[in-house]
């Protein structure tokens, strides 16, 4: 596996093998803190696959927060169609793609 910096991202080349299976460099799990059965959410986006831990209680805090959201929108102007709820998931998970997590 070769390393690859660029810009800010750390990047390694790997394989995938006969039956799907990826191999994350043991720099990138050490780094991450990954350890065996832990499980990663895998994203595809274009051409890219993103790979991040999945933290679940992570996760639980972010769909209250989308629900409270929901709720205090509701209070405000009534009920919504399935559009606007879409719309506010849609908003809220492209605020939140990309800090880091």
């Amino acid at each position: 596996m070769n390393f690859i910096l660029v810009g800010r991202m750390e990047q390694e080349v790997t394989v995938i093998g006969e039956r799907g299976q990826v191999v994350i460099p043991k720099k990138v799990r050490t780094k991450l803190g990954l350890k065996p059965k832990m499980k990663l959410l895998v994203v595809r986006r274009g051409d890219a696959v993103i790979m991040r831990k999945l933290d679940l209680e992570q996760e639980r805090r972010e769909l209250e927060a989308l629900l409270k959201r929901v709720d205090r929108r509701i209070e405000k102007y009534g009920e919504m169609t399935e559009e606007e709820i879409d719309q506010i998931i849609h908003d809220y998970r492209a605020k939140t793609a990309y800090k880091g997590k």
